[in-house]
């Protein structure tokens, strides 16, 4: 059931990109171009993209990247060992992409762990306040937990969201700290 939601998912997204006006065809010049190395902006835009679209990726996986120039660095938190490898791999895979450096942490198998994971889930996307943050594919607040202690990643809408995921996370039993590291889009 599982699999064939994101099969639906994946084949819904892909021909919502087929509606999008197609570019002008290359001209011969920029066909020439290809072999170039790609712009920052572009490059980022690629990570970004194979990243945010690993199948494993979820709400309790916190990845970020660095470029620089034709590198890139992977960064952050993931419960599974194979995101870590999938996410080297996809990245690896984009063109212009030279090297990574695999910087991911994964987090120690932990059942008191996945039972706080899942409550802070309930806690904070629960809310009527955050549960719009939970209608993307991959959710805006992302929940690390890691020996007890939970690091609230990712972005939210105002001041307000960000410190009521924070109240919301701190009101779950059996959690020793809690970390709002949550940013507000255009916010400080």
């Amino acid at each position: 059931m599982r699999k064939e939601f994101r099969a639906l998912l994946v084949a819904v997204l892909m021909s919502a990109q087929l509606g999008i006006a197609p570019e002008a065809p290359a001209s011969p010049q920029q066909s020439k171009n290809q072999n170039e190395p790609k712009s920052q902006q572009e490059l980022t835009k690629e990570v970004r993209h194979v990243l945010v679209m690993l199948p494993y990726y979820s709400v309790f996986d916190n990845l970020g990247y660095r470029v620089e120039g034709d590198k890139v660095i992977l960064e952050g938190q993931v419960v599974r060992p194979s995101l870590k490898s999938d996410a080297e791999a996809a990245v690896k895979s984009v063109a212009g992409v030279s090297s990574v450096v695999n910087n991911i942490e994964v987090l120690p198998p932990s059942p008191m762990d996945d039972q706080l994971r899942r409550a802070l889930y309930r806690a904070i996307y629960g809310d009527s306040a955050l549960s719009r943050y939970s209608y993307s594919a991959v959710p805006s607040v992302h929940i690390i937990v890691k020996n007890g202690n939970v690091n609230l990643e990712g972005v939210v809408d105002n001041e307000a969201d960000k410190n009521m995921a924070g109240l919301r996370a701190n009101g779950v039993p059996n959690v020793f700290s809690v970390k709002n590291n949550l940013q507000v889009v255009g916010g400080k």
